[in-house]
């Protein structure tokens, strides 16, 4: 039953959720089969920079991915299955996340997502990249899938502060960022963008900035994650030397809250938090309890009588 007066919603969600935007474009429960079909990335190998970002795992963000020594299809009817328990009869988006997902020879790249739209209850593509890594060949051929099926290519900004950037060792620039977003946009690709709280020397108005710049953009979707430290990366360095700190929940709940009041209502909200696996994940352990996260988020949208988008145009 609704209960929230918000536009995209017809539950007690005042945000615009992924849930919800998949259950009205398909009808049915859809979830996102995450693959790791071992692209690399050239932040790590020299070409752009070494070691990563400094937040990131030697999985490259794809801790939940398959393993990439089995075929992509193997990987996902293993996931398929696993969830389909869960949900009888759902479809599947299957979802390059692991590493630089268009960082490889063009042809292995068209191949491998031309594969992945025949795989069994496929409804969908997402592509997780950099968005220095697009250019006007890929663009042309992600806009060729993107006439045979649902495409979405995610794009990890982080933040829009080139300092910032610096320090988290990203490899590349806003003005970069850009130029990847406006050649995908220009072909009318859906985008979803990678924002992160709680980088390194950020305040929580910077944050926000970030959140509201990439709002403007008018993306297809946003991800909005927490920084959290894993075990084995260089911010777990950082973290051990008192470089780095991990933000409270309460903290964390009210910036995302500030975040989506600036964010246009049609923009699909694609996530609110992150976690970490279990066993590396050092801080914040707070993280572990996603649900909890996202419930707070819903009581202090609440509590505030805000919705998504609600002060779109008014700061």
């Amino acid at each position: 039953m609704k209960s929230s007066n918000f536009r995209y919603s017809d539950d007690n969600k005042r945000y615009h959720t992924y849930n919800y935007y998949l259950r009205h474009k398909y009808g049915i429960k859809v979830f996102k089969v995450p693959l790791n079909a071992n692209f690399g990335c050239p932040n790590r190998d020299g070409t752009k920079g070494v070691g990563g970002c400094t937040y990131c795992s030697n999985k490259m963000s794809g801790d939940f991915a398959g393993d990439p020594i089995l075929d992509i299809e193997r990987q996902y009817d293993y996931v398929r299955q696993v969830l389909l328990k869960k949900w009888d009869n759902a479809k599947c988006i299957p979802y390059f996340q692991a590493g630089t997902n268009t960082y490889a020879p063009i042809e292995k790249q068209k191949k491998l997502f031309e594969r992945a739209m025949t795989f069994k209850n496929a409804v969908g593509l997402n592509i997780s990249t950099r968005a220095d890594c697009i250019n006007e060949e890929i663009a042309d051929m992600l806009y060729d899938i993107s006439q045979n099926t649902d495409l979405e290519v995610e794009l990890g900004l982080q933040t829009i502060y080139d300092k910032t950037a610096e320090k988290i060792n990203r490899c590349h620039t806003y003005e970069d960022f850009l130029k990847g977003y406006n050649i995908l946009k220009e072909r009318k690709i859906n985008i979803c963008v990678h924002i992160i709280n709680g980088l390194p020397g950020e305040t929580k108005d910077m944050m926000i900035n970030t959140a509201q710049t990439v709002g403007a953009l008018k993306p297809h979707g946003l991800k909005i994650h927490l920084l959290y430290i894993i075990k084995g990366t260089k911010m777990y360095e950082q973290f051990l030397r008192g470089e780095v700190k991990a933000l409270e929940r309460d903290e964390y709940v009210q910036i995302v809250c500030d975040q989506l009041e600036r964010i246009p209502e049609d923009v699909v909200i694609e996530r609110v938090t992150g976690d970490g696996v279990k066993e590396d994940l050092i801080a914040p352990l707070w993280s572990l309890k996603k649900f909890c996260v996202m419930n707070e988020i819903d009581k202090e949208m609440l509590r505030r009588n805000s919705y998504q988008g609600i002060l779109v145009g008014k700061d």
